[in-house]
């Protein structure tokens, strides 16, 4: 295949590699910000829930997330950085694969997880709104991704060794993901067997009920769910582009002298986008966008598990990643 017969030079492109630019930019940024302030759901949820501002959060949920498949269905489909849009793909080719892979994470992610929640705490609404905005740019971005001629030659030809074993590493993060979100969703069920979490004295919602979670990685970090996830997009980014990052030369110095220069952000600022981390794929950015975002929320969430529970919560657990942080 040979690529400048098939990409789609003009608009398609531009808009693809402005939005790539962009997205990773824009992520980059709110991730510090999040250590600041917390998303407004889950235990974070403002208290006032009689807000006309909050919203419920299963349906809320669901409408956020079902966002992502749908936009890189459409993109897969009319595949917008080729001249013409090639006939689907049989589940054989490799492109495929990384396709239903990727349907199957928002499948559980989208419906069957928020659909097997017991009760979910309302949600902002700035949630599901910043949620949708993301998944819209996500998802297609990846399925303009895995359409692309790029793609379409890299991934076969690419080694098989890397492509099994992102494929494996794949599937060892979403079962570990699915895994780790059972055992909340147990201590959900639990709770509201016995009637916690549903009102109090004088008829209110009383909020959702919240335990120390045990088993699996929880012996060894508070959010395994969240580092399943990254592992999950990890094995994703490996069998479907080569990593960007080529950190020959890199040293800590002349990476904080970049951090720390006026000219680095005025040159990030005006970089066209085709020319903005040229090697940086969408499957890369949404795993570097998982952990500048998600991050921050362990951490917070980290530090509310120890203020809640106190001397009862294990001390020797770290925040998302074992051992380290």
């Amino acid at each position: 295949m040979d690529p400048t017969k098939t990409f789609a030079f003009g608009p398609a492109l531009y808009y693809y590699n402005e939005a790539r630019k962009w997205f990773t930019l824009f992520n980059t940024i709110t991730g510090p910000v999040l250590l600041v302030i917390n998303a407004p759901f889950g235990r974070f949820t403002p208290k006032n829930q009689d807000s006309i501002f909050l919203l419920d959060g299963r349906k809320s949920w669901i409408a956020m997330e079902l966002v992502s498949p749908l936009m890189f269905l459409y993109t897969f489909i009319t595949s917008p950085l080729t001249v013409k849009a090639p006939p689907l793909p049989s589940l054989t080719e490799p492109h495929a694969v990384l396709a239903l892979c990727y349907l199957i994470h928002y499948a559980n992610r989208a419906l069957l997880s928020p659909l097997r929640t017991p009760s979910r705490s309302k949600t902002h609404i700035i949630v599901p709104l910043w949620g949708m905005f993301f998944n819209t740019i996500n998802g297609s971005l990846m399925g303009s991704y895995l359409s692309s001629p790029y793609a379409r030659k890299y991934i076969p030809e690419a080694p098989r060794s890397m492509f099994y074993l992102g494929l494996a590493l794949w599937f060892v993060g979403l079962l570990g993901n699915i895994y780790h979100d059972e055992i909340l969703l147990d201590i959900r069920r639990k709770a509201n067997s016995k009637g916690k979490g549903k009102a109090d004295a004088n008829g209110k919602p009383a909020g959702e009920h919240y335990a120390i979670p045990q088993g699996g990685l929880y012996s060894l970090i508070s959010y395994p769910n969240y580092f399943c996830e990254w592992i999950e997009w990890l094995g994703f980014a490996l069998a479907a582009s080569p990593v960007p990052f080529h950190l020959a030369g890199l040293t800590f110095s002349s990476l904080t002298s970049a951090l720390l220069s006026r000219q680095t952000y005025i040159d990030l600022w005006n970089i066209p986008g085709h020319m903005f981390a040229p090697t940086l794929s969408p499957p890369w950015i949404f795993l570097l966008s998982e952990v500048v975002l998600m991050l921050p929320r362990a951490y917070k969430g980290h530090q509310w598990y120890h203020e809640k529970f106190g001397d009862a919560y294990p001390k020797q657990r770290k925040a998302a990643i074992p051992f380290l942080f």
